[in-house]
């Protein structure tokens, strides 16, 4: 059997056998979770064995995104939030330009180390950032949707 290195999918798409065994995760955990309660699953082992498991509501969730992106033929990489990162990683994460994260980092927008000349985002930073940014621009489009209600009422 070949195996996949571990980060496999941060450098290509999965295959459409990847993608099927995903959706077929996906569809059996998803059929186990009931809210916010723990999800729990009996797995056949090689030899078998049938082995219990208790997923934590945060772990299914979690196990259940990471599904639906394989499933969805979409790659993903997975950034632990204590990592540091580069100015063009955080700004590939942030989808905008490299001089721009500059200028969010220089404008004190979002908080950074330097190490020697280069400077380093914590993700855990990045991920504030965006959210901040990301609920920033849904009130504004919420209070624009508003604002064209109002001027069609009149």
């Amino acid at each position: 059997m070949l195996m996949q290195k571990k980060d496999a999918f941060a450098e290509r798409m999965p295959d459409q056998i990847e993608i099927e065994n995903a959706d077929s995760l996906r569809r059996i955990l998803a059929s186990q979770v009931d809210g916010d309660e723990t999800v729990k699953l009996s797995l056949a082992l090689g030899d078998n064995q049938i082995k219990p498991v208790t997923l934590a509501p945060a772990l299914a969730a979690s196990l259940m995104e990471l599904l639906r992106l394989v499933s969805s033929g979409k790659g993903f990489r997975m950034i632990p939030v204590d990592a540091e990162l580069t100015t063009q990683q955080a700004a590939d994460l942030l989808n905008v330009s490299r001089p721009h994260l500059i200028k969010l980092l220089e404008n004190n927008e979002m908080s950074f180390a330097k190490t020697g000349r280069h400077r380093r985002v914590k993700a855990a930073d990045l991920f504030a950032y965006k959210k901040k940014r990301d609920t920033e621009r849904s009130d504004a489009l919420s209070e624009l949707a508003a604002m064209d209600m109002e001027s069609d009422l009149l």
